[in-house]
């Protein structure tokens, strides 16, 4: 269904490692935090994303952007925020894991076009490390910070089949992480991912008949208008991006054939009496492949 496509080894590891790492903070985040600060802490990841990529990657965002995800983020923090209990391991887990959760997604992005792959090739790549991981340092942390030995927990049959149901689900779930970051951004990922919490909500309320307030039908509502402003202005400003860089391109080749300009590969038109020079070596065309 895909090929197999190796590439650099290092980066394949490290991205593997810190995706273990970051979901297992996550789930610490949740586990030593209240419900309604764990909310806070995923809110905090778009915000932080947006930071990242500007500072670091040069990516700008718009107003409107800016705009449509504020309005997002306020109607997702009205419907589920309830309560906000702090406490100095959880506030320490819960930075952690917004950082890392960061860096993670941006590099799902940068990786698969900076080493032309797709998603399924680099999850073929990263979940070995990411396993590894979690199964090294996650009974570790349980023992430490909980005191409980996740070895000695009775596995019955009905334990183990939805165990073996969740790392299914778990598979589908990294799969589409992947491929829509790949196709997208880690912004645009965060987005989707408070829709399904709308979802969650939802359908909590009309299969399993949650208790639902006017609070949570006012937050959805909210975050619906922010990530349909969302879609709008990315919809918008897509033809203009891609004129920018088709521009950016056309110019640089331009440049590239004009005859009075030296070329990187010495075949530029010299006077007769001039000797023309071989290719010169570059280490930084390496780099920028």
């Amino acid at each position: 269904m895909f090929e197999h496509k190796p590439f650099d080894p290092t980066t394949v590891m490290a991205f593997g490692i810190l995706n273990g790492i970051s979901i297992g903070l996550l789930n610490l985040s949740l586990g030593f935090n209240s419900v309604g600060f764990y909310q806070m802490t995923k809110l905090a990841i778009i915000p932080c994303t947006v930071l990242l990529e500007t500072l670091f990657f040069l990516k700008k965002f718009s107003r409107s952007i800016q705009f449509s995800l504020g309005i997002l983020l306020l109607g997702v923090g009205i419907a589920t925020i309830t309560d906000l209990q702090l406490n100095l391991l959880g506030s320490v887990l819960s930075l952690l894991a917004i950082l890392t959760t960061c860096v993670a997604q941006i590099m799902t992005n940068s990786i698969q076009k900076k080493f032309k792959v797709s998603s399924t090739q680099l999850l073929y790549q990263s979940c070995p490390y990411q396993a590894i991981t979690l199964f090294i340092f996650g009974p570790f942390l349980d023992g430490l910070l909980t005191n409980k030995n996740v070895f000695a927990f009775s596995y019955t049959p009905k334990v183990l089949a939805f165990i073996v149901l969740s790392c299914l689900i778990s598979i589908s779930v990294n799969f589409s992480t992947f491929l829509v970051i790949g196709k997208t951004s880690a912004v645009t990922y965060q987005v989707l991912g408070h829709l399904k919490t709308c979802l969650v909500l939802t359908f909590g309320y009309v299969l399993l008949h949650d208790p639902f307030s006017w609070r949570n039908i006012l937050g959805i509502l909210v975050a619906v208008v922010g990530m349909a402003l969302y879609s709008y202005y990315c919809t918008v400003e897509s033809p203009n991006k891609a004129s920018e860089t088709s521009s950016q391109l056309s110019q640089a080749n331009e440049n590239d054939s004009d005859p009075l300009i030296v070329v990187e590969n010495g075949s530029s038109i010299l006077p007769d009496n001039s000797v023309a020079k071989g290719p010169v070596w570059n280490s930084k065309k390496d780099v920028d492949a």
